[in-house]
């Protein structure tokens, strides 16, 4: 697609600067980061108002459910080298779009006529799906190995672990959508790193 992409220098291996053609795919996969991060917390937001009680009052606490395959962000992400947090990052997106369609499934049943709910869902699952395409595509302009282990098993656990009711299958999304806009957000941040000029 671009023009520099098929003439790499092999003296461009030392240089400290990226090649022109690295920089805007780190500034474009960013900005896509960043414009999910907000997708992501309206999602959280439209999830938790369908909910009813006890979701979304003050002192509600929902129990922290395991979901199969993802969890949070680690304590030490941020102190790990750059390839190695894009590629937790891939990892994180590719094992989403799974389980944001189990959310979107349960939602169907519990809230059919919650729409643009339903659809925000399938498009984070699209979305997640995309980010982590670039992430990936990211990695490989880097030079670095990109692993994506198979989702569907860990959805399929969360899917079973749902149908134990429907108090389970909300805390369960409410997870999920937790998961999706941390996650996202997280590889806004890592990839900000990367930008020329861009915050630390």
């Amino acid at each position: 697609m671009s023009r520099r992409e098929g003439s790499l220098d092999p003296q461009a291996d030392s240089s400290v600067s990226p090649l022109p053609h690295l920089e805007a795919k780190i500034r474009q996969t960013h900005s896509l980061a960043r414009l999910l991060t907000k997708y992501a917390e309206q999602l959280l937001q439209e999830y938790v108002q369908h909910q009813g009680e006890p979701f979304g009052l003050p002192g509600f606490s929902p129990p922290r459910l395991p979901v199969a395959g993802l969890s949070a962000p680690a304590a030490g992400h941020a102190g790990l080298p750059a390839p190695e947090r894009l590629r937790l990052d891939a990892a994180a997106l590719s094992a989403l779009p799974p389980l944001l369609d189990v959310v979107r499934r349960h939602q169907a049943e519990l809230n059919p006529r919650a729409p643009r709910l339903l659809r925000r869902l399938e498009d984070a699952a699209r979305q997640a799906r995309a980010l982590g395409a670039a992430v990936e595509a990211v990695l490989a302009a880097l030079g670095a190995e990109t692993r994506g282990p198979p989702a569907e098993p860990a959805a399929a656990a969360s899917a079973a672990a749902a149908a134990a009711g429907v108090f389970p299958a909300k805390v369960l999304g409410l997870r999920v959508c937790g998961l999706y806009r941390e996650w996202v957000s997280r590889t806004e941040g890592d990839l900000g790193q990367l930008v020329p000029g861009g915050p630390a």
